[in-house]
């Protein structure tokens, strides 16, 4: 299954960050047989199973960026707002489901949006604070792509009887 790179789409509740973001990416697939037209079921399917090198990695980062006061993926899962895995949910709708964060380095916004032609798109943005948010953010590049990719097509592969993760 191809994960396609596509243009950041304009319907997104996101949309307002593209201008000026340090970082904004979008990849689709078509929505997988089977599969709810629910943004929040699609993202909790998308996240329940991380390929382990993506834990890896998250273990690798909250070591590093905690000496910076930059919040864990920990800290994050002790946070009483709503989540999918340790992202916070900033909006719901049954046509997009919004998670992301505000740190001292940077915010992003990751966006699930079922969109035209019953696609699956998910779309991040970044708005860097200071150095430290960039390093960081030129650091992880290659890994989030990676790892988008991956979770993409984890999720194009996935039979949807097996249940899903729910929001937290």
């Amino acid at each position: 299954m191809a994960v396609l790179k596509v243009t950041p789409p304009r319907d997104s509740a996101i949309a307002d960050w593209y201008r000026g973001a340090d970082l904004v990416d979008a990849y689709a697939i078509p929505r997988p047989a089977g599969a709810p037209r629910d943004a929040g079921a699609i993202a909790g399917r998308l996240m329940a199973r991380p390929p382990a090198f993506f834990r890896v990695l998250l273990k690798l980062r909250d070591a590093i960026m905690a000496r910076f006061g930059v919040k864990t993926t920990a800290a994050l899962r002790r946070d009483s707002r709503p989540r999918i895995d340790f992202f916070p949910v900033i909006s719901r709708a049954p046509h997009e489901i919004v998670l992301g964060e505000d740190d001292r380095h940077l915010d992003f916004r990751l966006s699930v949006l079922l969109g035209p032609d019953d696609q699956v798109i998910a779309t991040t943005a970044v708005r860097c604070h200071n150095t430290l948010g960039r390093v960081y953010l030129a650091a992880i590049l290659p890994f989030h792509v990676l790892i988008v990719r991956t979770l993409l097509r984890r999720l194009a592969q996935s039979r949807w009887t097996d249940g899903a993760a729910n929001i937290i």
